[in-house]
């Protein structure tokens, strides 16, 4: 079993969707991803907090094994997003953002953190997701995540970074603005041609496309009667799917489609409760039951032809 290393936001949401609301709970690119990647492998999380960042969240992080040691506390406020989601529970929308300290955020990666083997970048300013990538040495497998703000104000420098990693991931519209192409399977493969060798599309409620120069791999999400919060599930995905590189050692083709599923499975324990309360509670034996029934649920018959 190998570590993950973790770069990202650390934050507080306020978050309102017609099933609940809270004023302030703990969120963040880095916290979600981390949880999810720490039910399959140690994580090592690079961020930025406040002076109001409470103790007893970087407590909860590191009795669930993750290392915080490169989380700095500088003076000031903790990075806040306040959204609501309406009935359209894929559109979030934004009513107030506070960076904080995060907005002179600079990672800085010492010691043996530089050889940590699997590392995800949350979707930061592509500078700084590069700058990270110069301070390792020699990674085994590296994920980038991204948004649209990035590529619509800092596309020519996420571009240069994206031949550094060895998989992206994005969704339907990202992948249109970075290609200009409609078509989802080939704006995957125009995307490849630019750097990474792996592209995982999200489709949120539909589950994940994973993309490689000559295959594609398909995974439906899991079935839920009903969507609490999406907040995070993105972030969940993709930590789940490193931390299970990084718990195989290991990559290969059969080891990333599971890997997929993987990311599936904690998203939907996330989507379940507001914030990342229900990405807390999960359990191994939780995790593992739902496997097991979307196993049956996904299962294709052969088809005679």
């Amino acid at each position: 079993m190998s570590e993950v290393l973790i770069v990202g936001s650390v934050a507080y949401d306020g978050l309102k969707t017609p099933y609940g609301s809270t004023p302030r709970t703990l969120g963040g690119a880095a916290v979600y991803s981390g949880l999810a990647a720490s039910h399959f492998a140690p994580v090592r999380l690079v961020g930025v907090v406040g002076d109001d960042f409470r103790e007893d969240d970087l407590r909860m992080l590191r009795n669930r094994g993750i290392n915080t040691e490169m989380v700095t506390r500088e003076k000031g406020k903790t990075f806040f997003w306040k959204g609501r989601y309406e009935n359209d529970m894929a559109v979030a929308h934004t009513e107030k953002i506070n960076l904080g300290v995060f907005e002179k955020f600079a990672p800085s990666i010492t010691g043996r953190n530089r050889e940590i083997p699997f590392v995800f970048l949350a979707a930061i300013h592509p500078s700084l997701q590069g700058s990270v990538l110069d301070q390792m040495k020699s990674p085994k497998f590296t994920v980038l995540d991204t948004r649209d703000l990035w590529i619509n104000i800092t596309k020519p420098t996420l571009m240069k970074v994206l031949k550094k990693v060895d998989l992206v991931v994005v969704n339907d519209q990202e992948i249109r603005l970075l290609t200009g192409e409609m078509h989802l399977s080939k704006g995957a493969r125009a995307l490849i041609r630019l750097g990474p060798r792996i592209v995982i599309v999200k489709k949120g409620e539909h589950g994940a496309m994973m993309f490689g120069r000559d295959w594609a791999f398909l995974s439906p999400a899991v079935p839920l009667d009903q969507v609490a919060d999406p907040t995070g599930a993105g972030d969940s995905f993709a930590g789940a799917f490193i931390g299970y590189l990084a718990r195989a050692g290991k990559v290969t083709p059969e080891i990333l489609k599971q890997a997929v599923i993987a990311g599936n499975l904690v998203a939907s324990f996330t989507v379940q409760g507001l914030g990342t309360s229900s990405l807390r509670a999960m359990s191994r034996t939780q995790l593992k039951k739902r496997a097991a029934s979307y196993h049956r649920f996904a299962s294709i018959p052969k088809v005679r032809v």
